[in-house]
């Protein structure tokens, strides 16, 4: 933090007033299940972004990323909120800040502000959503708005669907927003509804591994899977009274499969239907203590993503399936949109050294280049440090 305050003078030539923190998340369980309506079982992680912010008695925004040196400090003002390919991530929270005005939040002036992400960006742990809720909580202070956490995932929410333009569910802001120590969130996204689940591993620790090929959620195949569950689901309703896929039992799916007139669209709604039932038998396994079992499910989930859903990839797959082989390891699968980013794995603490030395050494092997690998715990959400 000492080299950032030093920074911040450097870049903006005065010194910071106020710092702030907003954590990444890691998916457990429950994979494009929370555009479905489905339910979703992520946890904020200690791997986040920082800001350090001054005001300013102008309406100019003066933003610069530790992350992206090379582009340097980017300006805007009140004036001229708008998606410019050339601001790259400053549309992020740019579009935070028009969602705040567009909502009747007074936002009456600028700041400077510095952010460093110790997240990789395009790995799926959510820096988008890490940053969009780190400017909503910095709003939230320097205007002294009157708005609680919910309000602010749903704004944030906004700005990735209309200003970025990326057709996502709430669950990222949702787990950045909300996370609580030690726990996940069941987060049923139909309603909001949610619960605290404690992550009680007594011998275990929380293993990322990043394929280091990265993704961005815009240009992938996530809009066209989207597409897929929304016409599988109309296809359902000539029959069936549902709004969502996530109302379906794995009896009703199965029953009434043959609605849906394309194969593929069954395979993408089975996986809808399927995880979200995995995603609700896994939250009690875990409150439960049964950590295999909730491993078990971790697995299948991965294979549904594979085999239905088709959102892995060589990488994926390939850190998963050395992950399944490995001593210690109590489940692993794909974590985020998929088509590269992440995996999420369980391992014996005593275990992890050989996981990571041993895996890491063949996925180099296999691919190419170097795999990545974060222990991670479970953490707060977003907040003023």
């Amino acid at each position: 933090m000492k080299n950032l305050k030093v920074k911040f003078k450097e870049k903006f030539g005065v010194n910071h007033t106020k710092e702030f923190f907003s954590p990444g998340r890691v998916n457990l369980i429950g994979e494009h299940t929370d555009y479905n309506g489905g339910n979703v079982f992520p946890c904020a992680i200690d791997r986040g972004t920082f800001a350090l912010v001054k005001e300013r008695d102008d309406n100019k925004f003066r933003m610069y990323s530790e992350n992206f040196e090379d582009l340097g400090i980017i300006e805007f003002t009140l004036d001229k909120l708008e998606n410019e390919k050339e601001h790259d991530w400053v549309n992020y929270p740019k579009g935070v800040i028009k969602m705040f005005l567009d909502a009747g939040y007074e936002v009456n002036k600028g700041f400077d502000v510095l952010f460093y992400g110790n997240i990789p960006n395009g790995a799926g742990l959510s820096s988008s959503a890490s940053i969009e809720i780190l400017t909503s909580v910095i709003l939230k202070d320097l205007f002294n708005f009157n708005i609680d956490m919910i309000e602010m995932v749903k704004l944030c929410q906004k700005t990735e669907n209309i200003f970025i333009g990326v057709n996502s569910g709430i669950m990222d802001q949702f787990a950045v927003g909300m996370g609580k120590k030690d726990h996940a969130i069941l987060l049923d996204c139909n309603t909001l509804k949610y619960e605290y689940v404690p992550v009680v591993l007594n011998n275990e620790l929380i293993v990322i591994s990043n394929t280091n090929k990265r993704r961005g959620l815009a240009d992938s195949k996530y809009n066209e899977r989207r597409e897929e569950c929304e016409i599988g689901l109309s296809e359902l309703q000539k029959k069936l009274s549902i709004k969502s896929l996530g109302e379906l039992t794995i009896e009703l799916f199965e029953e009434n499969k043959e609605l849906i007139k394309s194969e593929i669209r069954r395979k993408r709604v089975k996986h809808a239907v399927y995880e979200n039932q995995r995603t609700l038998i896994a939250q009690k396994e875990l409150s439960a203590g049964n950590i295999s079992k909730f491993g078990d499910l971790m697995n299948e989930s991965h294979i549904s993503l594979r085999d239905d859903y088709e959102v892995t990839g060589l990488e994926l797959d390939t850190l998963v399936e050395l992950a399944w082989k490995q001593e210690g390891v109590i489940g692993s699968r794909m974590t985020g949109a998929g088509f590269g980013g992440c995996t999420v794995s369980i391992v014996k603490k005593d275990k992890v050294d050989d996981f990571i030395e041993n895996i890491g050494k063949k996925y180099r092997e296999r691919i190419g280049y170097e795999a990545d690998f974060y222990v991670v715990e479970v953490s707060e959400g977003a907040r003023i440090l």
